[in-house]
């Protein structure tokens, strides 16, 4: 039975080694702020972090985070560098739909945090992978540069 750490507290689940960690955090733990998307890593929205490191959970098995720092986007408000990003979100306007904000804001919040005052080639790069069928990519950029403006 795998205990998986999730947003600082442990949880036991009686779960398959292999399913995906996306499945366990929105079935198993009840945290559905972590979105399915596209099942195959290339949209981003199901994205968590795990051990500080932007991780699409749709395709990481739960047998590869135990004993991991596993944090979604439900805990992002206990993070500085998190609030920053929400409320820079908020500023900008950026939701329209909002079904990959999740994902994008686990993405940037990873970017900053490892790069405080990242280039837009930074912004760029850490974005790649996270897709937004709305095309709010100008007002993500902007919200991630203001967020790092605002430390």
């Amino acid at each position: 039975m795998p205990a998986l750490t999730v947003n600082g507290k442990s949880h036991s689940l009686d779960v398959p080694p292999d399913m995906p960690l996306l499945w366990a955090l929105r079935d198993v733990i009840g945290l559905t702020g972590t979105k399915f998307g596209c099942g195959i890593a290339a949209c981003g929205a199901c994205m968590v972090h795990v051990d500080g490191q932007p991780t699409p959970s749709c395709v990481t098995p739960v047998a590869a985070v135990v004993g991991k720092k596993i944090v979604t986007i439900e805990a992002m408000d206990q993070d500085p560098v998190g609030r920053r990003v929400q409320t820079a979100w908020r500023e900008a306007d950026v939701v329209q739909c909002g079904y990959c904000q999740s994902g994008q804001i686990m993405a940037a919040a990873a970017l900053l945090a490892a790069k405080p005052r990242p280039s837009d080639a930074d912004i760029d790069a850490a974005m790649a992978g996270n897709i937004c069928r709305c095309g709010t990519y100008g007002r993500i950029r902007t919200a991630i540069k203001r967020a790092a403006e605002s430390t």
